[in-house]
C-alpha cells in the first residue's frame, strides 16, 4: 500500500458510526423533495431541507426546466466566458439584480463557486478580508485562495470586528464578509452595526444571502432588504439551491464590480455554465416568489409557531428567528444517536458536529418549509420532545 493510501486508510470514523448503527449521512431519498420523503421504501417527514418555500416540486418550476431542456439541450458545452452564455442566463441576471436592488448580477454554476470565485479575487496582497468565524465553508475556502491578509472575528461580536478594523492599514482595501442568515444556527448578522463600522473605517461589505433570500425582507429579498441597508452593502450573493428550488448561484453589485468579476473570478471563467434547466427553474421560482407572497407569510407564521413551542418546552435553540432552528446537544456522539432515534420516529433531521462546529456546540438542525402543515409540525415537535427527554436534554 502506498503512503497516501496508508494515511487515508487510518480514517475510519464513518465505518465506526456505521458499525454502531448511527451513521447519519448519504441517506438515499427515493421521492421528490417535499415535506414527506421516501427512504428505503419508508415515508418520513423532512425537516432537513433548505427548500424553504417548498418550490422544488412546483409544477411551474418543473415545466420551466423541461421546456428549457427541450429548447437549449441538457448543457451549454462550455463556460460563460466562452461559448456557454445563453439569453436565459442574461434574462435571469437582469431579474436578480433588480430583485436584490443592485445594478448588475452574474450567475454561477453553484453557490459555492460564487463565494470561491468572488472572495478569492477581489482583494490584493496588501489588502484585508475580515470574516465572521461562523461564515459558510465556501467563504472560508474562497478566502484561503486569496493572497490577502485574513482577519477573523468572533461571531456577531461588533467589538471584535472593530478591533480587527483598527488593525488594518487604513489606506488599504478592507472587505468584511458575513452570512446574512447563518446556515447552522439560523441567526442574523448584525448588519446595522456592521454597516456603521464599515462606514467609519472605510470598509466594503459582502453579504452571503444564501439562506436569507426567500426568508427575510420584502417578498424574500433577504437580510439586506430586511434591514433597509441594501444600498450600504457592496456585494450581495445568493444561491438557487434553497428558496429558488434549483442549482446555481449569483452575485450582484455595481457595474464596475461585476465587470471585474466577469473577467477575474476563476470559478466563473473556468467552470461550465449553469445548465438551461437550472437557470429556467430558478427564474420560474423567482416569479412565484414575487407573485405569491403568501408563501413567505405562511413560512414566517410557522417559524414563529415552532420557535415559541420549542422554547416553551425547554429546548436550547439560541438566537434564531428563522426557519433554521438549531437544537443544541453539545456532544458529538449523542448528536449522532439522537439523529438516529429521530429517524426511527419518522423524522429526517440533520446533525451538525465537529469540525463543522466546535465540539461543544454540536446540534440538530431542524428546518422548516412553507409547505409543512401544522399537523406535521406538531408531530415533529412531539417526537423531538420524546427523544430529547429520553436523554434528559429538556425537562
Amino acid at each position: 500500500m502506498k503512503q497516501l493510501q496508508k494515511k487515508l486508510a487510518r480514517y475510519t470514523a464513518p465505518q465506526e458510526a456505521q458499525d454502531a448503527g448511527i451513521y447519519p449521512y448519504f441517506r438515499c431519498i427515493e421521492s421528490e423533495q417535499d415535506t414527506e420523503v421516501v427512504i428505503s421504501g419508508r415515508k418520513v417527514l423532512m425537516f432537513g431541507s433548505n427548500a424553504y418555500l417548498g418550490l422544488t416540486n412546483h409544477p411551474k418550476v418543473i415545466e420551466a426546466a423541461v421546456q428549457a431542456t427541450k429548447k437549449y439541450g441538457t448543457g451549454c458545452g462550455g463556460s460563460r466566458f466562452l461559448n456557454g452564455t445563453l439569453d436565459t442566463h442574461m434574462q435571469l441576471e437582469e431579474r436578480l439584480a433588480k430583485f436584490v436592488g443592485k445594478e448588475e448580477a452574474i450567475v454561477f454554476s453553484t453557490g459555492f463557486q460564487v463565494n470561491l470565485g468572488v472572495v478569492s479575487c477581489l482583494t490584493g496582497r496588501e489588502d484585508y478580508i475580515i470574516w465572521d468565524e461562523l461564515n459558510h465553508a465556501s467563504i472560508i475556502d474562497g478566502m484561503r485562495l486569496s493572497v490577502s491578509n485574513k482577519l477573523k472575528f468572533k461571531h456577531n461580536d461588533m467589538q471584535a470586528l472593530e478591533r480587527r478594523l483598527q488593525q488594518c492599514d487604513q489606506n488599504k482595501i478592507k472587505l468584511i464578509v458575513v452570512d446574512g442568515v447563518f446556515s447552522m444556527e439560523g441567526d442574523l448578522c448584525n448588519l446595522p452595526e456592521i454597516v456603521a463600522l464599515a462606514d467609519y473605517y472605510n470598509a466594503s461589505i459582502m453579504v452571503d444571502e444564501a439562506h436569507g433570500i426567500g426568508i427575510m425582507g420584502d417578498h424574500g429579498r433577504g437580510v439586506c432588504n430586511h434591514f433597509g441597508l441594501t444600498d450600504q452593502v457592496d456585494l450581495i450573493m445568493g444561491t438557487f439551491s434553497k428558496s429558488l428550488a434549483s442549482l446555481g448561484g449569483f452575485v450582484a453589485a455595481d457595474k464596475e464590480t461585476i465587470n471585474y468579476l466577469r473577467h477575474h473570478a476563476r470559478s466563473y471563467i473556468f467552470s461550465a455554465s449553469c445548465t438551461p434547466a437550472s437557470t429556467a427553474a430558478a427564474d420560474a421560482a423567482l416569479t412565484i416568489m414575487l407573485n405569491e407572497p403568501e408563501r413567505l407569510e405562511s413560512l414566517r407564521k410557522k417559524t414563529e409557531y415552532c420557535l415559541n413551542v420549542l422554547r416553551n418546552l425547554g429546548f436550547e435553540i439560541g438566537n434564531t428567528s428563522t426557519p433554521i432552528i438549531p437544537l443544541f446537544i453539545r456532544d458529538n456522539d449523542l448528536t449522532f444517536q439522537i439523529t438516529h432515534d429521530l429517524f426511527e420516529e419518522g423524522l429526517f433531521v440533520n446533525p451538525v458536529v465537529a469540525p463543522a462546529v466546535a465540539p461543544g456546540s454540536t446540534l440538530i438542525r431542524f428546518s422548516l418549509m412553507a409547505t409543512h402543515t401544522y399537523k406535521q409540525l406538531d408531530y415533529g415537535i412531539d417526537k423531538l420532545a420524546k427523544v430529547f427527554r429520553k436523554y434528559n436534554l429538556i425537562p
